[in-house]
């Protein structure tokens, strides 16, 4: 089958909004935050990946010059700005620090022009992975699970008040310790803990069950290849999470509210812990849209260009030809 890379996957009024964005008209994605409103998990996904196409191009500035009174169109500049840092950040650029410091400030007037809304303290989340030597007091408070290193757990808190488990800003949190692993301040024990002790919450219906499985996929990204790698997936402890994200968030949510990325990484854990039935059904309801990860992280150098899309085809078509043999037709022929 033809895959499709679209991370705004059944969310048809998203991929819209970044294909006008894309051609330099703002018009429809402010029409689809004004009709997005209070629904903070939403809205969160929406501005980020709205976000990340707006980067490219001066659309936002534009937008913001044209409406100036319109706190849609300056968070929209602030998380444009988010981004940016964020790239320099990545690619080393020599000012990094000052486009940090440009959008916490773009990032700060918007929470306080707008309390309620969770967005911009997402954003102070995601501008912390930059600061890997915790130099503002904010990325250096206690935490309070005593196995977990010091960090942005205030900013976690305020996000918390105003959206219970907001998806973006605890993965943004995972970010934050990847970077401090990455700077030698922690090791990937505490990226484990963390997405344990997300997931033992319980958080009812939320895709954070699946945290867990994104740090196991982050251990294998930074190890060597481990022969027996898949069988970590099938143990009790880690399969026990990943049928938890299966029923109590994959089963109780409409797939058009399930990003590509969870679908994504749910599949693969599934796949890797023979749970093929399962996978199968997720299989189904992602539909034709593909993301890289988990699979370029975690494939065995299969031949090819991209080895990454080979594993998803064989774990697509091993989940599909056991549902097939094993029970009621699960999806379509691969």
């Amino acid at each position: 089958m033809r895959f499709v890379y679209d991370p705004a996957g059944h969310d048809d009024d998203l991929r819209v909004a970044v294909e006008e964005l894309e051609a330099g008209r703002w018009r429809t994605a402010g029409k689809l935050l004004q009709e997005t409103g209070t629904h903070w998990a939403l809205r969160t996904s929406r501005t980020q990946l709205l976000a990340v196409r707006a980067a490219r191009s001066d659309v936002v500035k534009v937008w913001l010059d044209e409406e100036p009174g319109n706190y849609n169109a300056y968070l929209m500049s602030a998380r444009v700005a988010v981004q940016r840092a964020l790239r320099a950040h990545r690619k080393q650029h020599p000012k990094s620090w000052e486009f940090e410091t440009r959008a916490r400030d773009e990032v700060l007037w918007a929470a306080g022009h707008a309390p309620q809304d969770p967005v911009p303290w997402v954003c102070l989340l995601a501008l912390a992975q930059i600061d890997t030597r915790q130099l503002r007091p904010e990325h250096l408070m206690a935490p309070d699970e005593p196995m977990l290193p010091s960090g942005p757990w205030g900013l976690l808190y305020e996000v918390n008040q105003r959206d219970p488990y907001n998806r973006e800003a605890y993965h943004r949190v995972l970010q934050f310790l990847l970077a401090l692993v990455d700077a030698g301040a922690v090791s990937l024990a505490a990226v484990v803990d963390f997405g344990r002790a997300v997931a033992s919450q319980r958080p009812a219906g939320s895709p954070l069950l699946l945290l867990p499985a994104y740090a196991l996929v982050e251990q294998r990204r930074r190890s060597r290849v481990d022969p027996l790698w898949r069988r970590r997936w099938a143990q009790e402890s880690m399969l026990d999470y990943t049928l938890k994200a299966f029923h109590d968030w994959f089963r109780k949510t409409p797939p058009g509210l399930c990003s590509v990325a969870d679908l994504h990484c749910l599949a693969y854990a599934l796949w890797a812990a023979h749970r093929h039935m399962e996978a199968a059904e997720v299989f189904v309801a992602m539909g034709s849209y593909a993301a890289s990860e988990p699979w370029a992280s975690v494939h065995d150098g299969a031949a090819g260009p991209d080895p990454g899309e080979v594993l998803l085809l064989r774990a697509r078509a091993e989940s599909f030809a056991y549902a097939r043999s094993h029970g009621p037709r699960a999806g379509p022929h691969p």
